[in-house]
């Protein structure tokens, strides 16, 4: 009988202990928590695991308190790529942060609790699958891409904060993904993305609406280079591709009332503006994206292009597959049947304004790697001829 209530006693007693340590970690400040995982029997741990998750540890090699947050960062929440234009940047979740920190001071298994703190996409998951049988097979140059994709996808993680759905376009690649809040592919599709001359820039933004019918503004540059030397020298040009000569007041002008001889194409006082239908560059619809760069995603009126894998030949802008199934799907709901572009001839549609009830962050990245929805590693060309040599 004193046996039993010998182990009874010690039972109780390491209950109490485990209870006063949870108790000490979660009243600990955030600098007691750094300092605390900072010591080796930590700190190495969290080093190893970073390095196998594709982190750049250099600067995080000495165990500084300062450095054990910023760490677990990285880890989860990843750096800013390569990007041209980000609308904003989204700070790491504080409190998942510390609620991890917390754990491991608890003395739960790293391992465990550094996974949850990754993204918990499935392209993710193989992503870090091929890394490490890459590290393995030695292969380090192949390795460092699929690291850099990695950290693409913990930036996505990071901006996407929570939202139901994200797009995600691979100009290297020339494909657009369509994920839901968990990572999951829902829509995947060809694009057609920037020539060399003009390279579709890396953006992370969001979506702002959808425009069934769009006009097509076009962009001063394909206006000085393209369409004033055209339409000078041929009288027809503009009505057989249904482009209008628009004014600062938004009227439509006769072609024939322009004097071209003594206009200038870099100095042409009224923009082009094609009318919507079948014949309109932009398709259906457009995806109006936030971008001081005048990008954004739209249908096609050329949409054999999709069919040939060379697909680098727009101004800038991305032409996608299948616009109906996008649209759809960043609002949500059905916006549109099917991508018929067939309209009668004499009937121009109005531009129709879809403003999205939820923000739906878009990336524009340029990856050198990713996974297929099988969980094959794929490599993509530099099209824009960008990696720098490895010694």
């Amino acid at each position: 009988m004193s046996r039993f209530k010998y182990i009874s006693f010690a039972i109780l007693f390491s209950c109490v202990i485990l209870q006063s340590c949870k108790k000490d970690a979660e009243k600990m400040t955030r600098e007691e928590l750094a300092q605390e995982l900072g010591k080796e029997k930590y700190y190495s741990k969290l080093l190893s695991y970073a390095e196998n998750a594709g982190v750049e540890t250099d600067k995080f090699t000495v165990g500084e308190a300062s450095r054990v947050f910023a760490l677990l960062e990285e880890t989860g929440y990843g750096h800013q790529p390569s990007i041209r234009y980000v609308n904003k940047k989204i700070k790491a979740d504080t409190a998942i942060l510390r609620k991890a920190a917390e754990d491991l001071v608890k003395g739960e298994d790293v391992d465990k609790v550094l996974d949850n703190l990754e993204p918990e996409y499935p392209v993710y998951k193989n992503l870090k699958k091929h890394y490490a049988r890459l590290i393995k097979e030695n292969k380090k140059d192949s390795a460092a891409v699929v690291a850099e994709s990695l950290n693409a996808y913990r930036w996505i993680r990071r901006q996407a904060n929570g939202a139901p759905r994200v797009v995600m376009v691979n100009i290297r690649g020339a494909y657009l993904t369509g994920m839901d809040a968990s990572g999951k592919d829902i829509i995947t599709m060809r694009t057609v993305a920037g020539k060399r001359e003009t390279p579709t820039p890396t953006i992370d933004t969001y979506a702002t609406s959808i425009v069934t019918n769009p006009y097509w503004n076009v962009p001063k540059s394909i206006a000085i280079k393209e369409i004033f030397p055209k339409a000078s020298k041929d009288a027809s040009y503009l009505s057989r591709n249904k482009i209008e000569i628009i004014n600062g007041k938004g009227e439509a002008l006769n072609p024939e009332d322009i004097d071209w001889e003594s206009m200038a194409a870099d100095k042409f006082p009224y923009r082009f503006r094609q009318e919507t239908g079948e014949d309109n560059s932009l398709g259906l619809l457009k995806v109006e994206i936030k971008n001081p760069l005048a990008i954004y995603l739209h249908d096609t009126n050329a949409r054999y292009l999709f069919a040939s894998n060379q697909r680098w030949r727009s101004h800038g802008c991305v032409r996608v597959q299948h616009p109906t199934e996008l649209a759809n799907f960043m609002a949500g709901e059905k916006l549109l049947e099917n991508d018929s572009l067939a309209e009668p001839d004499t009937v121009s549609l109005p531009p129709k304004w879809h403003k999205l009830k939820k923000r739906i962050p878009v990336f524009l990245l340029y990856l050198g790697a990713d996974c297929n929805e099988k969980g094959d590693l794929l490599y993509f060309a530099d099209v824009y001829k960008r990696d720098a040599p490895r010694s």
